[in-house]
């Protein structure tokens, strides 16, 4: 159990990474004039991290997850590829590169649940 927790880790941190990386090229896009390779290499770096977490069985964290155009995998970036409104009860990400829209709630995080403080504490 140990070992399999430890692989679960490194897997997360390597998503996490592997985010870093890709929102880095994003940014560094707008200074370069090599925007066609930087657009690939960000969205390579979004597909091994998917890849990493279906391998592994592990979730992308969900202040990642929420990042990704839910249609072609694209890192969303306000103003740059994504368009975010601010409607009634919800926000809403449009993907300027598909046109998928993904809507979140603005309601506050749960808190967690008792089923699951239970599983930790054996």
């Amino acid at each position: 159990m140990k070992r399999r927790r430890r692989i679960a880790d490194i897997a997360v941190q390597r998503i996490d990474r592997l985010f870093a990386l890709a929102e880095a090229e994003a940014r560094a896009q707008v200074r370069d004039s090599d925007d066609d390779r930087r657009e690939q290499r960000c969205d390579r770096y979004i597909h091994l991290a998917r890849v990493i977490g279906m391998r592994y069985r592990v979730r992308i964290p969900g202040h990642l997850k929420i990042r990704i155009c839910k249609r072609c995998y694209a890192l969303l970036i306000p103003g740059r590829n994504a368009r975010v409104r601010l409607r009634g009860e919800y926000i809403t990400a449009t993907c300027l590169r598909c046109g998928k829209q993904m809507r979140r709630p603005y309601k506050a995080a749960r808190a967690p649940s008792v089923r699951m403080s239970k599983n930790t504490k054996s």
